[in-house]
């Protein structure tokens, strides 16, 4: 029997090979492409207009690679302008050197992921090589703005909010953090098996100098098919005095509900080895703010120190501020003739800020124009808002939507140049044709 003396690559071998292949292959199609269609422009141009001047480099740093242009440069008779004609046709005039897509992965990674290092790093490893740098990450984001959404019809006559504040650290000596106010507006809730789904949510974080409520009904103006005279809002947050003043500024059109996360875990904390744990457990859960008030008024002066009789001193004073607060919210809109069917407790405040605090804490500080951006990244994120960047507009996140169909010669011209240049770079497929590594690598040329 004859000894096989073959050496084989391993299947990461084999895999990075691949790619690498690929990647210079398809950088190769990209510049083709563009130089074909720079040369096309160049014929069709209005040639009275715009005289060429002469070709100049141009270098594109893409999911692929750098590609390199030699692109047409010309003079506008009418304006006396310089201009590539290229760039104006691919949207991308005085853009820097990377493509679209490198931003908007860049920047989606940034949001989504613990820092812009990481970001970076990321787009590293899976592309394999140094693509952009975090600070370019950083400078790309603090440019994006986010593009509204048609106004949300409002199904029912009442809108839920969640309401919390954030304390963001700022960067700088003698630099003071600051407490970021952030509401989370939603229709109610849809119910799929055991998960549980808000409604048609949205997310809004106050910034400038206007009141925190009258900024956020401009925003639920603005976002809603909201109208104060109809509709009612049920306000959920903890008892910090810029939340309460929601009695004041909505009066009769809105409940504030003391946010029971908050509650309960103050009850844990103070009485988890307590006796009277379980009937004010029992209390708060049926929603018997008196029977809640009583329990916890006769456990005054049997806690185990000082510093705990304080602190229960002092949650007592600030529930019995708003008793009502503790109360079923769905009793209140029953009044109001509003059907509660289908309706759930509140209680996902501190749920809304947990995404937030995933990106902004952990021991990070931040500039203010730096807060704001990411901020306006996150929102997108949430709400499926396109995200308007430098070179394009992040979408990805965003309803599935119906996609331009590239024009047909386009779409030919990208088919066979792919199919020539795995011909010609990829020398698995010049050899035998039963192999299975030729039949592999041909269904990845687009054959």
């Amino acid at each position: 029997m004859q000894k096989n003396n073959t050496v084989y690559p391993n299947l990461k071998e084999i895999e990075q090979m691949v790619w690498r292949q690929l990647q210079d292959t398809f950088s190769s199609v990209m510049k083709n492409i563009l130089e074909d269609m720079d040369q096309q422009i160049a014929e069709e141009r209005d040639k009275k207009r715009y005289r060429l001047i002469d070709k100049r480099k141009y270098h594109i740093t893409s999911l692929f690679g750098e590609i390199e242009l030699n692109r047409n440069y010309y003079r506008d008779r009418e304006t006396g302008e310089y201009v590539f004609l290229l760039d104006r046709y691919l949207e991308f005039e005085d853009a820097g050197s990377f493509s679209p897509l490198i931003e908007e992965v860049a920047i989606e990674l940034a949001v989504q992921g613990p820092s812009y290092r990481k970001a970076a790093s990321t787009l590293e490893t899976l592309l394999g090589y140094r693509v952009i740098s975090h600070e370019a990450i950083r400078q790309h984001l603090l440019q994006v703005s986010s593009i509204p959404k048609k106004r949300e019809h409002v199904h029912q006559p009442v809108l839920f909010v969640e309401v919390d504040g954030l304390f963001v650290k700022r960067q700088g000596k003698r630099k003071k953090g600051k407490e970021e106010k952030i509401a989370a507006v939603h229709q109610g809730w849809e119910v799929n098996g055991k998960r549980v789904r808000l409604k048609n949510k949205r997310h809004f974080v106050h910034e400038g100098n206007q009141p925190f409520w009258e900024a956020f009904e401009d925003f639920l103006i603005e976002n809603f098919e909201y109208d104060p005279t109809i509709h009612k809002l049920v306000i959920n947050g903890d008892g910090a005095n810029w939340i309460t003043t929601c009695r004041d500024y909505f009066k009769d059109r809105a409940f504030f509900s003391l946010d029971r996360f908050h509650v309960a875990r103050e009850i844990r904390s103070l009485f988890r080895h307590h006796p009277r744990y379980r009937p004010i457990r029992k209390a708060l859960a049926s929603y018997d703010y008196e029977k809640l008030l009583t329990e916890l008024n006769s456990a005054v002066g049997t806690l185990e120190d000082d510093e705990q009789e304080e602190r229960l001193e002092a949650f007592i004073r600030q529930l019995e501020k708003y008793p009502e607060a503790l109360g079923d919210y769905r009793n209140w809109l029953k009044e109001q003739g509003i059907d509660t069917t289908g309706m759930r407790p509140m209680g996902s405040a501190e749920g809304t800020m947990s995404v937030f605090a995933k990106r902004l804490k952990n021991g990070r500080s931040w500039v203010d124009k730096g807060v704001s951006a990411m901020f306006t990244g996150l929102v997108a994120y949430l709400d499926k808002l396109t995200l308007k960047t430098l070179f394009g507009r992040i979408e990805k996140w965003t309803e599935t939507k119906v996609e331009k169909n590239p024009p047909r010669y386009y779409k030919e011209k990208v088919t066979s140049t792919i199919g020539e240049a795995t011909r010609d770079n990829v020398l698995y497929l010049k050899g035998k044709a039963n192999i299975p590594v030729y039949k592999a690598l041909k269904e990845l040329s687009g054959f």
